[in-house]
């Protein structure tokens, strides 16, 4: 059918032509940001891709729509594959092979596929429109791509069905079916789902170290001052609202929403928002409250089903921020102390270890005998007498069980975690190379630390140089003495408690069986929160929020919401944490509440002490 091939050809010219002069586009916008390496390891980025968009690994977490994207995933594959193969046969019918859907086990498979993906469409469509969650995005294009869906797959089981019966038809159907895939095609980089394909390759250059902050810079502002990663992500977004969802400031309450700030992102990749022609894009269009109201948790990027990165692009904003002066009084106050006194709270370096005098007995300085395990302290664990009694257990912990450890004294300065959060990263690096040069005066052979912030930095921002061999976390450690039977523990504690994950501890490191398994030794009865290990909730004090005043906007802090959470629970009375920050916001929380004398919180280090007798 000569008329029929020629026809085609022009259909396909003009699909792929308007694709490519969409696409081509974005391309000049990427390649005109900033550069960023993501070509590496390519065997685990190819993994990255089988598991989560082969895989779905994010998506079918949610057992029924997950199953159901899962489903019209594949089937769309089939049919992509068919589409191909039609396409070629129909541009050169004097090749000698057969239509996709005249070879019998493509035919069947097909036709599995393509009931089985209808049926999982209208899974989705009942979601969709009768039980939306919140922050799913409801939009008319949004209704023309599961249109669209239904349209390619029933057109193709149509001219199956009718291929005996009534060929004309069935012909009708394969034309139906190849003008709907080639205007899909046209359609799609223009609209809101570029994510169908943009999303395989945000999952391939997607972070390998998703707590990884961007590298030092400026900041952005505008355009080209992003990297194309981080442009990226805007041109992925699903807008499905997971990470809404999942984000402590937008819980509470705060100007905040990361999936908005991925929109955004996209409107600024395809030219249509503030900052592509001159105007700042931060301030007009991305607010400076949105910014400031991060907490850093990773939640929103550990949620999001195409590994999104919402906190290095808030990141570079809050640089850019910091570099005009922009912030509120009670973070710029904090930042002059750490660049004046090395700590947060504004206290002489020599009152660092003043908490050492709590003890009967004294902690060796590092800087002037050798020890196995250098104790980082931290600001908090150091300073505030809230954390007092907690940082004095974990030393008589230390002491009772025989351990070889010391500290830094006055030599030890803030670790910078939420100072190169906060987007001050001169500031951030001065301390490092302090903290740097202490530990080149000091002797040991391994880092513990009782602070998952400080754990974060050193164990991945600047780890020892002089041949340390490991950063632990000491709830590592308690656990390391525990399988080795190095920690005398004299008695069980048979209490129900519950414990909270820290978003350092867990989503950064992925450590959530160590302090598990110390509990369980102590004969404590774990009752898990409805939100833990990966999907904890944030306690509202990371990415510097808790030097920064709360905004008015607020529903309820996270603090809160986690210390209701808790106490929630049958029978448990006590909430385990194993941050000072944690303790410090809980207890705040616990007073806001009035919740004191129905819950308390304990650092694990304290429990321990306790079984230890």
């Amino acid at each position: 059918m000569p008329n029929e091939a020629i026809y085609l050809w022009i259909l396909t010219l003009t699909a792929f032509g308007l694709f490519g002069r969409r696409v081509s586009r974005y391309v000049r916008v990427l390649l005109a940001a900033r550069p960023e390496k993501r070509w590496d390891r390519v065997g685990r980025r190819l993994r990255l891709v089988l598991v989560n968009v082969l895989g779905q690994r994010r998506l079918i977490e949610e057992p029924v729509v997950g199953v159901a994207h899962l489903v019209i995933f594949w089937s769309f594959v089939f049919f992509a594959a068919s589409f191909f193969w039609n396409l070629v046969r129909g541009l050169l019918p004097f090749l000698p092979i057969p239509y996709a859907d005249e070879v019998p086990w493509m035919s069947a498979a097909l036709a599995v596929s393509g009931v089985a993906g209808l049926l999982a469409l209208s899974v989705a469509a009942v979601r969709r429109y009768f039980f939306p969650p919140p922050r799913l995005e409801k939009s008319k294009d949004a209704s023309i791509i599961l249109g669209l869906i239904a349209v390619v797959l029933l057109s193709s089981l149509a001219g199956q069905w009718f291929r005996t019966s009534a060929p004309a038809v069935s012909r009708a159907m394969w034309w139906v079916h190849m003008v709907t895939v080639l205007g899909f095609l046209a359609y799609l980089p223009y609209s809101k789902h570029l994510h169908l394909l943009a999303s395989p390759f945000g999952v391939f250059f997607a972070s390998l170290q998703p707590g990884k902050l961007p590298e030092a810079s400026s900041g952005a502002a505008r355009r080209e001052e992003f990297t194309w990663r981080q442009l990226f992500s805007g041109l992925a977004c699903a807008e499905c609202g997971r990470c809404d969802r999942s984000c402590p400031a937008f819980q509470s309450g705060s100007a905040l929403s990361p999936k908005m700030l991925m929109h955004h992102m996209k409107e600024l990749a395809r030219g249509t928002a503030a900052g592509h022609t001159g105007a700042v894009f931060v301030g007009d269009v991305i607010t400076r409250e949105e910014i400031w109201a991060c907490t850093s948790c990773l939640a929103c990027m550990e949620r999001c089903p195409v590994m999104n990165e919402h906190v290095p692009v808030l990141i570079e904003m809050r640089r850019h921020l910091i570099g005009e002066g922009d912030m509120d009084e009670s973070l710029q106050q904090a930042l002059k102390n750490l660049t004046r006194y090395g700590n947060s709270f504004g206290a002489a370096p020599r009152a660092r270890p003043k908490w050492t005098q709590q003890l009967d007995f004294s902690i060796k300085d590092a800087r002037k005998e050798p020890v196995h395990y250098l104790w980082f302290v931290g600001d908090y664990c150091s300073y505030d007498p809230r954390v007092a009694a907690a940082t004095c257990a974990a030393a008589r912990v230390f002491h009772k069980a025989g351990v070889d450890f010391g500290i830094l004294y006055e030599g030890e300065h803030n670790s910078g975690n939420d100072v190169r959060l906060a987007g001050e990263e001169g500031l951030f690096e001065s301390l490092r190379d302090k903290n740097r040069n202490s530990f080149a005066r000091a002797h040991f052979n391994e880092i513990v630390t009782t602070d998952p912030h400080s754990f974060q930095a050193l164990k991945h921002e600047y780890p020892p140089e002089n041949g340390a061999s490991s950063v632990l976390h000491h709830t590592q450690l308690l656990r390391q003495w525990i399988v080795n039977g190095d920690l005398p523990l004299r008695r069980k504690l048979h209490m129900k408690v519950t414990y909270h994950d820290p978003c350092y501890l867990g989503r950064y490191n992925a450590i959530f069986e160590a302090p598990r398994h110390v509990m369980a030794a102590l004969g404590l009865t774990l009752v898990e929160m409805r939100r833990n290990r990966t999907y904890a909730y944030c306690c509202g004090a990371g990415g510097g929020r808790i030097w920064m005043e709360d905004p008015p906007v607020f529903k309820e802090r996270p603090a809160v919401t986690r210390v209701r959470e808790a106490a929630a629970l049958e029978g448990v009375r006590t909430l385990v944490v194993v941050c000072p920050k944690d303790l410090v916001m809980f207890q705040d929380a616990i007073k806001t509440t009035g919740l004191e004398g129905r819950l308390e919180v304990k650092e694990l280090s304290e429990l321990v002490e306790q079984a230890m007798g």
